[in-house]
């Protein structure tokens, strides 16, 4: 059989061709192989091109053993998460294979049900924290796949063209048919990362103060009737007020020093919260009406601006790089031992690496054994996890996810 080549070189005709004699034709059976030319001039560049991966992959290495073939990149709108030196992922002994989300479920508890270390969600969802805009876009009725057809096992969500990586990235994938419909929007809310019910009252209130700051804030300077102590409702006045600032601010009471455990370094001063206070009218001493009181107000406690309630998804991802610190202090100075689910002060912050998210190991030894005439410490064993979610510059608030035991005072907090 002639290939296409010949035939068009020949100037044979096909059934029902036009005469390729007649001039016009004559012109563009000319054309045609000149087309033809080119077009079969560059087949085996494209069919080398297209076998050159192929053929690489074949080739032996120096030690007698077949090249690995290259991977395939990821897909751009799915990079993959960075590794870390840490755990790697870890599935439960019986994870199971699909998972209904429920009202009152969390991000974390979620990724318990399927792995032994949760924190490292991003790996087994395929996404790149560093990128993900919202990291908690699941709602309750999603059904969550575990897809272990792959080398790496996937979670993705059931019903979802690209499993779910779209929401994660900040889209969502939709096939839009344009026709006239009655269009609803669901007022689900997305699951959070941990209950927020266990750290609002962290987020909006004063925790740490500078000294220097405590100076320099607004101060209650007189009571209404001259009472000693107030509390929700009552009026009193302030001096150092800034109107500029708005008229909303919390009251607080300056409370420990926080030093350093291992340097004495000072790293900050409690700000003990009492409550909240409008101003209903500003001068050098303005009058200021107290909305809100948790414990007794005086002459003398100090005013600064109410912050917005932070709105951080609270994405869980270990430390980059090394952290090791300790828990300085529980919420309450008269406690030592301090419960799961409870908030600890930790001696690390910003400086040290430190931000919203990080999970850290605690850690504890239990003392030390004489050998001969040596003291040796006893090795440091894991028993829980804490989540920072609020950062200053030289400590952090941490929150206790999990953990075996009761958390001490002194207790060793670093990478899990």
């Amino acid at each position: 059989m002639q290939n296409l080549n010949e035939i068009v070189m020949s100037g044979r005709s096909f059934k029902g061709a036009p005469d390729w004699a007649s001039p016009v034709t004559a012109k563009k059976s000319n054309m045609l192989r000149v087309n033809m030319a080119r077009i079969i001039s560059v087949i085996p560049f494209l069919l080398i091109g297209l076998a050159g991966p192929t053929m690489a992959a074949d080739v032996d290495s120096q030690d007698g053993t077949p090249a690995a073939a290259p991977e395939a990149a990821p897909p751009a709108a799915a990079p993959a998460a960075p590794a870390d030196a840490g755990e790697p992922v870890k599935l439960q002994d019986n994870p199971p294979s699909r998972y209904t989300v429920k009202r009152g479920d969390t991000l974390w508890a979620i990724s318990g049900r399927f792995l032994k270390n949760p924190w490292k969600w991003p790996d087994i969802w395929g996404v790149n924290k560093d990128l993900v805009k919202n990291p908690h876009l699941i709602y309750p009725g999603d059904v969550i796949i575990l897809d272990l057809t792959g080398a790496t096992p996937r979670l993705r969500l059931e019903g979802m063209p690209d499993g779910g990586l779209s929401r994660w990235y900040g889209y969502e994938l939709q096939v839009t048919k344009v026709e006239p419909r009655i269009r609803s929007q669901s007022s689900r809310s997305a699951i959070p990362t941990i209950a927020a019910k266990d750290l609002e009252p962290f987020l909006i209130r004063p925790l740490v103060v500078d000294p220097d700051a405590i100076a320099r804030s607004p101060r209650i300077v007189a009571t209404a009737d001259s009472r000693v102590v107030m509390f929700a409702d009552d009026m009193a006045y302030a001096s150092g007020i800034d109107k500029s600032k708005g008229a909303y601010w919390n009251l607080y009471r300056p409370g420990r020093i926080f030093l350093d455990p291992d340097t004495g370094e000072e790293l900050g001063k409690e700000a003990v919260y009492l409550g909240d206070a409008e101003i209903t009218s500003f001068g050098e001493i303005s009058t200021i009406h107290i909305t809100k009181a948790i414990q007794e107000v005086g002459k003398d406690d100090r005013l600064t601006v109410m912050a917005p309630q932070q709105s951080q998804p609270y994405a869980p991802h270990a430390p980059e790089r090394q952290v090791h610190g300790k828990v300085m202090a529980g919420t309450d100075n008269s406690v030592y031992e301090i419960a799961p689910l409870s908030v600890v002060i930790l001696n690390r912050g910003a400086r040290d690496g430190l931000e919203v998210g990080h999970v850290l190991g605690l850690f504890r030894s239990e003392g030390a054994v004489t050998l001969g005439d040596r003291s040796v410490p006893l090795p440091e064993q894991k028993y829980g996890l804490v989540l920072v979610f609020r950062v200053f510059n030289k400590l952090s608030y941490g929150f206790i996810l999990t953990s075996k035991r009761q958390v001490n005072v002194g207790d060793i907090v670093r990478n899990p």
